[in-house]
């Protein structure tokens, strides 16, 4: 069992930076992928980027390539989404999420946080 928070998220203007993080406790998170997705009121939650074990591949949507980056940190149990130039139309409630292999599938990942709200403004 794996317990995710996350944390980070708050409201940035257009063009701005923020830095989501999903700490673990439990289970080590380093036995498991990580993903970050994100839902917008009356959307269905949709993949912004996955990282492997070991941190050796990640995937991105083509959304989020080119500006967000994800990264691990398996000595402190935490996986990062750095996102730079924000747009309104990344607002939405980001979830981190752990499986076994990496998938852009989020019925397929067993553990999840309860999200962080990011808000970009125009």
């Amino acid at each position: 069992q794996v317990q995710l928070v996350e944390s980070g998220g708050g409201l940035v203007q257009t063009g701005g930076s923020l830095t989501l993080s999903c700490a673990a406790s439990g289970r080590t998170l380093s036995l498991y992928s990580v993903g970050w997705f994100r839902q917008a009121p009356g959307k269905e939650r949709e993949f912004v980027a996955g990282i492997t074990q070991s941190g050796g591949s990640t995937e991105y949507a083509d959304s989020s390539k080119d500006r967000f980056t994800i990264s691990r940190d398996n000595a402190k149990n935490t996986v990062f989404l750095q996102t730079n130039s924000l747009k309104p139309e990344d607002t939405a409630v980001y979830y981190c999420a752990a499986t076994d292999s990496l998938t852009r599938t989020a019925a397929l990942y067993k553990y999840w946080g309860q999200g962080t709200q990011v808000t970009v403004s125009s």
